[in-house]
């Protein structure tokens, strides 16, 4: 699991998730592609990056720590790690039915 980082984007090369650089009127945030309509700090970004990496890894269903390192980045993003869980579901079926009328 590797986590790469430029300066518009983070992407990940276990999930097709990612963060994307923007900016508002407070000046430059980021949004992770599975949690659209909230804009975050680069420091939260990279944290939902992690998370998503840490939830979409079967191995860590029972490593307590991997589990406890999630509920940290999901706390940084103001979140707890059974709501992600839902997110991230959803995100993976709506690909797979976009995928399956293409």
């Amino acid at each position: 699991m590797t986590l790469y980082v430029s300066e518009r984007s983070i992407t990940s090369d276990s999930t097709p998730e990612y963060a994307s650089r923007t900016a508002n009127r407070e000046g430059v945030a980021w949004r992770l592609s599975w949690l659209p309509g909230r804009t975050l700090t680069l420091e939260q970004a990279r944290a939902g990056m992690e998370l998503d990496e840490l939830l979409s890894d079967p191995d860590n269903v029972h490593d307590y720590a991997a589990l406890a390192k999630a509920d940290t980045c999901a706390s940084r993003i103001g979140l707890i790690r059974e709501q992600v869980v839902i997110l991230l579901a959803k995100r993976m079926q709506s690909r797979l039915q976009s995928a399956a009328t293409n």
